[in-house]
This record gives C-alpha cells, sequence and structure tokens, in this order.
C-alpha cells in the first residue's frame, strides 16, 4: 500500500516510516523539515519537502494513497509558548488541508491529537467522552484548542462526507531520536545529563504523568488505522504507568551514573505568566484495548534505557535502579 506520513521527519512520523518499509509499504513523507530532520528519514521513504497548509502539495501527495497518518504539528510547549500564532495556523490549517485532501480521494485517515485537549483542569483518568475544560485566555491553551479544532473538523468531514477517520489522543510518547529543543521533559533530562548539567525540574516535580514507549505508540497507531471499527472514534494511546517527574528525574540520574543533580525551575521563567501544569494525567485506555486489543510490551524502564543508550549513556540492558 501507499502510504503517505506527514510529519514522517520528526519524532513519531520517522518511527512510524520505518516501521511501514519494514512491512513492505511504499512512504511517502510529507514534511517542511522545520522541526523534522532529514536524517531521521528511514532508508527507503520518499520526501516531498512541503508544508501542509499548501493545498496543491497535500493534494498531489495523496493521489493513489490508501492511508495518510496526520503527525505533522507544532511541536512541544516551549515552541508553542514562543509562537502560539504559528502554532495554530501549523494546527487548524494544516489538519483542514489534510482533512480536505482526504475526503476528496476517499482515502483512509489517522489523526494525531493530544491529551492536552482535555484542559489543564483536568486530571485523574481521563476518558476520551470527559468534556473539555479549555479556556481560550489561557496561555497554554492555544495549542490545545488547535489540537480540538483539527478533531472536530475530522468527526464533522466523517459525518458530512463520510471520510473514513480516527482520532488517536496520544499521551507523553517517547523514545529515540525524540529532541530537547521544545521541552520534552525526557528528552530534556537527557540532554542535561550528557552535558553534565543539572536536570531541570519545573516547579516541584510532583506532576504525576505516564510515558509511552514510541514502538508501543507505533504499534497502537496501526492498529487503530488497521481497525474498521475504530472509524469515527477519539481514542487514548499511552500508557498507564505513572511516574512523577521529579522520580523520572531521579532514576535518569541512577542509571548514568550523574552527580549533577536536580534544578528546580518556575515555569514562569520558561514559559512565562499563565502556563499551568496538571498535577496528574492518565489515560484510560479501556476504549484502545476494546478496539484493537492493544497492551504496552514496553516499560518506563524500557524507554529510560533505549532513550540514555541512543544518546551514548549506557548500554542497552542496563538496568534502572
Amino acid at each position: 500500500m501507499r502510504i503517505v506520513v506527514t510529519g514522517g521527519a520528526g519524532f513519531l512520523g520517522s518511527h512510524l516510516g520505518a516501521r511501514l518499509l519494514a512491512e513492505g509499504h511504499e512512504v511517502l513523507v510529507l514534511d517542511d523539515l522545520s522541526t523534522g530532520r532529514i536524517d531521521h528519514l528511514p532508508p527507503g521513504a520518499v520526501l516531498r519537502r512541503a508544508d501542509v497548509r499548501d493545498a496543491r502539495a497535500v493534494g498531489e501527495a495523496l493521489v493513489g494513497a490508501g492511508l495518510v497518518l496526520h503527525m505533522a504539528a507544532a511541536v512541544g510547549p516551549a515552541l508553542v509558548a514562543r509562537d502560539p500564532t504559528g502554532t495554530w495556523s501549523r494546527n487548524v490549517e494544516g489538519t483542514a488541508r489534510v482533512l480536505e485532501a482526504a475526503a476528496m480521494h476517499g482515502t483512509r485517515v489517522l489523526l494525531a491529537s493530544t491529551s492536552e485537549v482535555y484542559g489543564p483542569a483536568a486530571e485523574g483518568s481521563l476518558e476520551e467522552q470527559r468534556p473539555s475544560e479549555l479556556l481560550t485566555s489561557a496561555r497554554r491553551d492555544v495549542y490545545a484548542l488547535s489540537k480540538a479544532a483539527g478533531e472536530a473538523y475530522a468527526l464533522a468531514l466523517a459525518r458530512t462526507h463520510l471520510l473514513p477517520v480516527t482520532v488517536a489522543r496520544l499521551f507523553n510518547v517517547v523514545g529515540p531520536r525524540q529532541g530537547d529543543r521544545y521541552g520534552m521533559v525526557l528528552a530534556r533530562f537527557a540532554a542535561a545529563a550528557r552535558a553534565g548539567r543539572a536536570l531541570p525540574v519545573y516547579g516541584d516535580g510532583l506532576q504525576r504523568r505516564c510515558f509511552l514507549h514510541v514502538e508501543d505508540a507505533v504499534t497502537a497507531l496501526l492498529a487503530l488505522a488497521r481497525t474498521p471499527a475504530c472509524e469515527g472514534q477519539v481514542v487514548n494511546v499511552g500508557s498507564e504507568e505513572e511516574v512523577t517527574v521529579l522520580a523520572l528525574a531521579q532514576r535518569v540520574l541512577a542509571l548514568t551514573g550523574s552527580r549533577a543533580g536536580i534544578e528546580h525551575v518556575p515555569l514562569e521563567r520558561v514559559y512565562g505568566e499563565g502556563f499551568s501544569d496538571p498535577r496528574r494525567r492518565r489515560p484510560d485506555l479501556r476504549r484502545l484495548r476494546e478496539l484493537t486489543g492493544f497492551q504496552p510490551a514496553r516499560t518506563l524502564e524500557d524507554a529510560l534505557r533505549d532513550v540514555l543508550a541512543a544518546q551514548g549513556e549506557v548500554p542497552p540492558g542496563h538496568p534502572v535502579r
């Protein structure tokens, strides 16, 4: 099958492309390389360098495609805080162009969304049907609102144009090739440990999160894309193994043997005033399991080991204490 991966030179998109190529598919990557890297492209993928807001480029890319995995988006809290208008444009206009081209060609779509759509006040175990708690005045919510708009348009096209689309709400995917430039927490910790710097923990570090290994994320996303019962559905994708951000930093220090310690950094120093951080966020994965039977095959320990091994910090198989 010919499959288009938007944002396929990025972290998650490049892992998806590699898996699809290994399965024997033809992969076309649509990426403007604004945040992606050409050296992340898996061998055998064809790159079409273009912005997803370019309707002509998107339409041409989807000709003959049986599936489009829409991963392209503004990425990371740091970029969102720095460029809120660009975030809105990329996430809303870009997603609209992809969805409209797919509807024209009758192409199946998997749309990557985010747990951020639940809102900064949404805490605990989050179910897909939980009402959103977003504020148009909140600084962080520009990103979340832009992704929620993409979800709404996708589902509207599913109802009115019978577009076969599934929305995947991703929770903290981590793994090799994830960069630290845009505020991703594990990537930041790994980069600091490598450089011998104190690990920057924002706030008190008692925020609880669940981290999913990128290879498990790829498995879940492809299962959603290939399951007809998932069409028209919004589905959480993540792990249920919780850890505080502070404990995560401590595990990175233990694994690397770094003596640099931890530096607590006020959130407002990094992102400015009005940027909130939920205390606990965990995906309810019942819908994902019921639709696909998915269970993560890797633990947080596996993710830590693989991220640090990819950066040359520890050999594969080194235990996390």
